[in-house]
């Protein structure tokens, strides 16, 4: 079918669909398609009698108006494509994707406009603004991905648009165990930890899989629990049946009514919860998770650390920043009373693996945290290195030997 044709059908949808008032990110393409189906119906009577170019493939034109109208037009097959991690775009005719932990350019050409528009109907539904004041934004998409976009003068000259999409690998700690991610025996004493109510950080690079064994995590909370979760944007889902999940939001054009993750975490433990999970700490607010863990409450959070060792060390360092009274003589042993584990992430090609799950004691050597590998990876499994976890007494009132789930 020529462009021309697909030109005038699309002018003909986009003027049913503002007629009939829909909206298509939230009306869906069920809503689009159906019009789609009328537009289609009724340009090929027309065509019968007319010079108007004939429509051949009714479903591939179907599926390209749906992009156009209801999706992101030339980007929607790679956000369709299961396999595509992340879509990245650095410019005009630069857009990669993402595929087993591959890069790859792709052959597609867009126009700064067309970008413009694809991100503006992404933030539709978002809430969240872009513009000169506010050059960067963080978003998560209706399907849960999560979009993050920086504009010039920021960047050198083009739209810098990524997108992280949401593909759900694993939902619970036995299908990393199917993924190859982890091992059974592991599996079992982080489920264990979790009933029990340790508290756990989960460390790693980027694309590791760290919110991924967050969720997992969160699968092994028991159902009666009420959890409140605090995150930048959604990406924590908690399946239980009590549940609040919060996220920050920006400041407005007026430099007004910012939320920020400190807030969130201040207010979560005015909500009487049982657990906490705090999506990612990077600065400040490490300190008021640290506050509210060293209340007693059982929470889970991640941090970006190349080991095990370098997330404690980030952990104590991290609260230094919300202020001058805040001193390392308290960070210290606050972390060290509050941590219960550190379940590190790495790569190794395309898999994400648990590297090492690291147990603090809770006691100090001078200004060190004194810490104890539970499990580390050698070769292809964990192994467990026959030191017992911290928490012992949260493990016998639940009934749980943990040595003998790690033997």
């Amino acid at each position: 079918m020529s462009e021309r044709a697909l030109g005038l059908l699309e002018e003909e949808l986009r003027e049913l669909v503002r007629t009939r008032g829909l909206d298509p990110p939230r009306d869906g393409a069920r809503a689009v398609g159906q019009l789609v189906d009328e537009v289609l119906a009724d340009y090929s009577r027309r065509a019968c009698a007319s010079s108007l170019p004939a429509v051949g493939d009714h479903e591939g034109v179907k599926r390209a108006l749906l992009d156009r109208v209801a999706g992101l037009g030339a980007l929607q097959p790679l956000m369709d494509d299961p396999e595509i991690e992340e879509i990245w775009i650095n410019g005009p005719g630069k857009v990669f994707y993402a595929r087993a932990g591959t890069a790859v350019l792709t052959n597609l050409i867009l126009t700064p406009h067309e970008i413009r528009e694809y991100v503006d109907r992404m933030l539709r539904t978002s809430g969240r603004r872009l513009d000169l004041s506010s050059p960067f934004v963080d978003a998560t998409l209706l399907d849960g991905s999560r979009l993050h976009v920086a504009i010039p003068d920021i960047t050198r000259h083009d739209w810098a648009v990524n997108i992280r999409k949401f593909v759900i690998r694993a939902q619970s700690l036995d299908e990393l165990v199917r993924l190859g991610s982890l091992d059974r025996a592991a599996a079992d004493f982080l489920s264990a930890a979790v009933r029990a109510g340790l508290n756990i950080v989960v460390s790693g690079g980027t694309q590791t899989g760290k919110t991924t064994m967050l969720n997992c995590l969160a699968a092994a909370i028991p159902p009666r629990e009420r959890v409140i979760t605090c995150e930048e944007v959604f990406e924590v889902h908690v399946p239980v049946p009590d549940v609040v999940s919060m996220q920050t939001r920006h400041a407005n054009l007026e430099g007004e009514g910012e939320i920020p993750l400190r807030r969130l975490i201040i207010e979560a433990l005015r909500m009487r919860p049982d657990r906490l999970i705090v999506g990612e700490v990077r600065e400040r607010e490490t300190l008021d998770l640290l506050i509210a863990l060293n209340c007693g409450l059982p929470g889970m959070t991640s941090i970006h650390a190349n080991s095990a060792s370098d997330a404690l060390t980030k952990l104590t360092t991290l609260p230094l920043l919300a202020g001058d009274n805040v001193t390392h003589s308290f960070v210290v042993p606050t972390v060290a009373a509050c941590v219960d584990l550190v379940v590190h992430l790495a790569r190794e090609g395309s898999t994400r693996v648990t590297q090492e799950v690291l147990g603090v004691t809770g006691r100090i050597e001078g200004d060190q945290i004194e810490c104890a590998p539970i499990l580390t990876r050698r070769g292809d499994r964990l192994s467990w290195t026959g030191h017992h976890p911290p928490g012992g007494a949260r493990f016998a009132a639940d009934g749980i030997d943990p040595g003998a789930l790690l033997r």
